[in-house]
């Protein structure tokens, strides 16, 4: 088993041949049927999350990764053209007769998800596999070509996203789904880094998400960025020295935010803390439903970008740019450059490269990047919910600054 993860859970599959493609789907579909039936057991036979918990229900989201697969592939007639199959092409009819009008994004708007009225898990695991079986008896018949495996490759790394927000949700629900948290490290000083001309976005083939897609050419001037990112006993210094009572720290706009959060009890500290040790930099933070002490050696989470970007101008420094993030990933890794325990927040909003263009069949099209573009934060890495094979120095996400829902810290840079 561990030699066929080692095989499958790679960065590199975003280039996966046909043969690594058939594990790598049967692998995420087990992730996922692994991850319902721990929200099942917790949550009840229809997976309904507790009045007040922020997402869509667990169900939608496990059918829609049956769905998209069955819909660009088992559905879909001119698959094998890939990035240039027509996004007005015939579709197929599904095996389950109520599959679009249960999970096509563009039928159920995400505000009428809570309230749809969805089949029970049994029918809705029956679909997945279903699917699944179809899938894989497709791609046994596929050429080994990119264009023609493209949307085999986008099933999957839109399977690993969900299954990533599956866990958000167990997070969010408090239920825990058996993975292990980040542990501490020891801290290492920042790295300085030299000028260089860079290629930001995606340029060298394989799959990429839409706001992945693109490229143009950035001169980056030196740079010192943290080795890793910001840990709890630095954060909670942050808090000791009254940071979230100075407005001169904060955005006007997130300094409105904070007071909107501040409303009742008031806002101290990221998302889901209940304890703060000023003396120990120990944190007291629940994870899936169970109070865990974060020592001050692990890597705050749950922040939203706002946070971010107050603690930074309280130490004195700034986020990094994406840029300035991934040469690091890519150059500093052998010099102590550690990433993918959190996501991470940038110093940008979120914006298309050169050369983008929007593409109906992306695995991210529900969640319309286009309508949040100068709005919405980046995120760079991965967090320790993330699936391995995603986790690639180019990996691009993002979350409008407010959302702290995410297993998502930050670094920051010298100014």
């Amino acid at each position: 088993m561990a030699d066929a993860l080692a095989l499958i859970d790679t960065p590199d599959m975003r280039r996966a041949d046909r043969e690594r493609l058939s594990l790598a789907l049967m692998d995420a579909r087990n992730h996922t049927l692994q991850l319902l039936a721990r929200l099942e057991q917790a949550l009840g036979a229809m997976l309904r999350l507790p009045p007040g918990t922020d997402g869509v229900p667990p169900l939608w989201l496990a059918g829609h990764m049956g769905w998209l697969a069955e819909y660009w592939i088992g559905r879909n007639p001119q698959r094998n053209l890939g990035p240039r199959c027509p996004t007005d092409g015939m579709h197929l009819a599904s095996v389950e007769p109520q599959a679009d009008r249960w999970f096509d994004p563009s039928l159920v708007p995400r505000a009428e998800r809570a309230s749809l009225e969805l089949p029970g898990p049994e029918a809705v695991k029956a679909y997945l596999l279903d699917t699944l079986e179809t899938t894989l008896e497709l791609l046994e018949h596929t050429p080994d070509e990119d264009d023609a495996l493209y949307f085999f490759r986008m099933a999957l790394f839109h399977e690993d996203l969900r299954g990533e927000e599956l866990v958000m949700l167990a997070q969010a629900a408090g239920v825990q789904v058996g993975i292990a948290l980040p542990q501490g490290v020891a801290a290492r000083p920042p790295l300085g880094l030299p000028a260089t001309r860079w290629t930001i976005g995606w340029s060298d083939g394989g799959f990429a998400l839409d706001v992945e897609r693109g490229h143009e050419v950035v001169l980056v001037p030196e740079f010192e960025i943290d080795a890793q990112p910001v840990t709890w006993a630095q954060y909670v210094e942050f808090i000791d020295d009254g940071g979230y009572d100075r407005q001169e720290l904060w955005h006007p706009e997130g300094w409105n935010w904070l007071q909107r959060e501040a409303e009742g009890e008031g806002r101290r500290a990221p998302g889901h803390v209940e304890q703060i040790g000023v003396a120990s930099g120990a944190v007291l933070q629940t994870l899936f439903g169970r109070p865990t002490r974060m020592g001050g050696s692990q890597f705050a989470m749950h922040a939203s970008w706002w946070e971010a970007d107050a603690y930074a101008r309280w130490a004195q420094r700034r986020l990094p740019t994406e840029a300035e993030w991934e040469i690091a990933a890519h150059q500093a890794g052998r010099r102590g450059f550690r990433w993918g325990d959190v996501r991470e927040w940038t110093a940008g909003t979120l914006r298309p490269w050169a050369g983008f263009a929007p593409a109906a069949w992306s695995p991210t099209a529900e969640l319309d990047a286009q309508a949040v573009f100068g709005k919405a934060r980046v995120q760079r890495g991965a967090s320790f919910a993330t699936r391995a094979r995603m986790k690639h120095p180019k990996a691009r996400w993002w979350a409008l600054p407010g959302r702290d829902d995410g297993f998502v810290g930050f670094r920051t840079c010298a100014l």
